[in-house]
């Protein structure tokens, strides 16, 4: 039937904020920068961020991920992902005698800094996020005496706490505005005495994209969200697109994962959007994949600006291979004046 040309009323709505957000862009950069300077390999503990796409391409330029800080060799670079680590894991990279560069994004340290503070005030902090979660995880380290999960509003009613008038809640940066309110509402109604953090948990890009996602929802019949499964703020675009009133939703790391059958049934506007750990490359291939099914006709719709930047982990103004070799070599040398340890 040959190439279709754009065919009236279908359209393509764009999502304005989505896609890199400053701590991925920051993350991402730190790796291909570290590679660059001292040379791959580059060891990193769990995936950068959550991305197929950006794991595999920084893995061709030297990158080797691992679940365990236990499996870089000693002497190495370990990098730490944008997702933070617990202060273990800070533990056992000294003790594995690694150079550490810790990509953690800054508003996910930011909400490691209130855990902390909260428990030497001797509160019982209420951590509303997923449970597995790297962030969740790491979070939960700094102070795991103190911190109790909460994973949604039907968490809720087997939270205990110590004293009801100190109990504080955070939350992982990733989650959906609507749904984590909904969970401080029902906490709030539990423990009336809840204490809600300085500032707002909930990381400025997620809210953007999910703001931007929302407003294109209400338009679309189907929305395309790029993004990878484990990828927890792309998960959470899907579920806002549906509630927003998308008939349909998918989330895809590829273009071509799209079924054409999603099409069907009368679909005129398709609503496009992106992670916050996608690379926008990704995306123009999905638009690329419409326009070749007449969707041509793209409208951008926009919910915020962004102009957040953050800058690079200061590790990477330091000679860090020279000061692996050093930690091995004070090790050796202490390994020839203490036989006894082994």
């Amino acid at each position: 039937m040959g190439a279709m040309t754009a065919s009236p009323g279908r359209r393509v709505l764009l999502a304005a904020p989505r896609g890199y957000c400053a701590g991925v862009d920051r993350a991402v950069i730190a790796v291909e920068k570290a590679l660059e300077q001292y040379g791959a390999p580059i060891y990193v503990r769990h995936e950068i961020v959550h991305n197929k796409y950006v794991v595999q391409t920084l893995e061709k330029k030297g990158a080797i991920f691992v679940e365990q800080t236990a499996e870089v060799p000693e002497g190495s670079i370990v990098m730490f992902s944008a997702h933070g680590v617990a202060p273990v894991v800070h533990d056992e990279a000294a003790a594995g005698k690694l150079a550490t560069i810790d990509a953690t994004c800054p508003l996910v340290t930011k909400v490691h800094k209130e855990a902390v503070r909260f428990a030497n005030e001797d509160f019982d902090i209420l951590l509303i996020g997923h449970e597995g979660h790297e962030e969740v995880i790491g979070t939960s380290g700094e102070a795991p005496d103190h911190i109790t999960l909460v994973d949604g509003p039907e968490d809720v009613a087997k939270v205990e706490v110590r004293d009801p008038s100190k109990v504080v809640w955070l939350s992982q940066t990733t989650l959906s505005v609507d749904e984590t309110m909904e969970t401080v509402d029902a906490l709030k109604e539990k423990f009336p005495q809840l204490i809600s953090p300085p500032s707002d948990d909930i990381c400025y890009a997620t809210q953007n994209r999910q703001l931007a996602v929302k407003r294109m929802g209400e338009e679309a019949d189907l929305v395309i969200v790029v993004g990878s499964r484990n990828s927890s703020n792309s998960v959470r675009l899907v579920e806002v697109a549906k509630l927003a009133g998308a008939r349909a939703a998918y989330l895809v790391d590829f273009a071509d994962e799209i079924e054409e059958g999603w099409l069907e049934g009368g679909v005129t506007t398709v609503g496009v959007t992106s992670g916050a750990s996608v690379p926008e490359v990704l995306v123009e291939q999905v638009l690329e994949w419409l326009s070749a099914r007449g969707f041509e006709d793209v409208e951008i719709v926009k919910a915020a600006e962004e102009s957040i930047t953050f800058s690079l982990p200061k590790e990477l103004r330091r000679d860090l291979r020279a000061e692996a070799a050093a930690l091995v070599e004070q090790r050796t040398a202490a390994g020839s004046a203490a036989p006894s340890e082994k």
